[in-house]
């Protein structure tokens, strides 16, 4: 029996991927046997017609697997584009998502990019928020706050293999525990903001591969909020940017719990798809 051709195992693959109800499943496909193939996708096209080595196959099969069962196609291949940059992936953090960037455009648009500053990521996770923004920003220094030791690991990996380690610095631990927040410029938050009883109705990749700590918000998906602002009505100095990212119906309550709070100068910015993504307020002067 002949050895099956590259494109017959792609389209078989993007029929088994589309009955498990995975969208894309035909990029799903391509991309898995792209990362068994080892080369580009010119050359995978090309040799779409030829037998698949049996170690290809191998790898292949066992990735479809994977993927079958839900896991992430980010997992699978370990790493994934953010804002221009590879960021390596596992299930140590959420996965960095294109709508994620909004958070990094409103950072650079608050931070000058012609002197020093210094910015920290409350919940840094893999720490593509803050890589992204020092990527732009080349004389900013910044701190991912990340209480999961196997986030923060991810996060130490980033900042290497992405050339940061000089300018980003990980401190493992609570963000309540953290004595940086008086020294730095713009704080920016991507935290868990999932109602708690919407947890289960989440898709099998994030229900089941993503870390629990890093969804789960409460009861109103607002806990991790209402501290935040509290710590930085206190501990940020006056007029310094506080950045959040949001659920799509969230604005007017993280929006709602900043003006209480005293922040000022409330703005928000809508993600690609045109949903809510991101607020910020500039923290207040607690003397007042």
């Amino acid at each position: 029996m002949s050895a099956p051709t590259f494109d017959d195992l792609i389209r078989t693959a993007a029929r088994a991927l589309a009955g498990a109800g995975i969208e894309d499943a035909r990029q799903n496909a391509m991309l898995l046997m792209l990362a068994a193939f080892g080369d580009t996708r010119a050359a995978l096209i090309s040799s779409g017609p030829s037998p698949v080595p049996q170690g290809v196959q191998d790898a292949f099969g066992a990735a479809l697997a994977r993927r079958l069962a839900r896991e992430p196609l980010q997992h699978i291949l370990g790493h994934t584009g953010f804002y221009g940059l590879e960021i390596l992936t596992d299930a140590r953090a959420l996965i960095p998502r294109p709508d994620s960037e909004v958070v990094v455009e409103q950072a650079l648009a608050l931070l000058p990019a012609d002197r020093p500053a210094q910015l920290a990521d409350l919940g840094t996770g893999s720490g593509c928020l803050l890589a992204a923004i020092l990527s732009r920003r080349p004389l900013a220094t910044g701190t991912g706050i990340e209480a999961s030791p196997a986030a923060a690991s991810l996060a130490r990996e980033n900042f290497g293999q992405l050339g940061l380690t000089a300018r980003a610095r990980v401190f493992e631990g609570r963000w309540s525990g953290w004595t940086g927040w008086g020294e730095v410029d713009l704080l920016i938050s991507n935290p868990p903001y999932i109602p708690s009883r919407d947890i289960d109705t989440l898709e099998p990749e994030v229900r089941r591969f993503d870390p629990m700590d890093a969804l789960d918000g409460g009861a109103d998906g607002l806990d991790a909020y209402r501290e935040i602002i509290g710590l930085g009505r206190t501990r940020l100095k006056p007029g310094v940017p506080l950045v959040f990212e949001i659920g799509h119906d969230q604005r007017a309550s993280v929006q709602a719990l900043l003006a209480a709070a005293g922040y000022s100068e409330l703005g928000h910015r809508p993600d690609l798809g045109g949903n809510d993504r991101c607020v910020w307020g500039l923290a207040p002067d607690p003397s007042h």
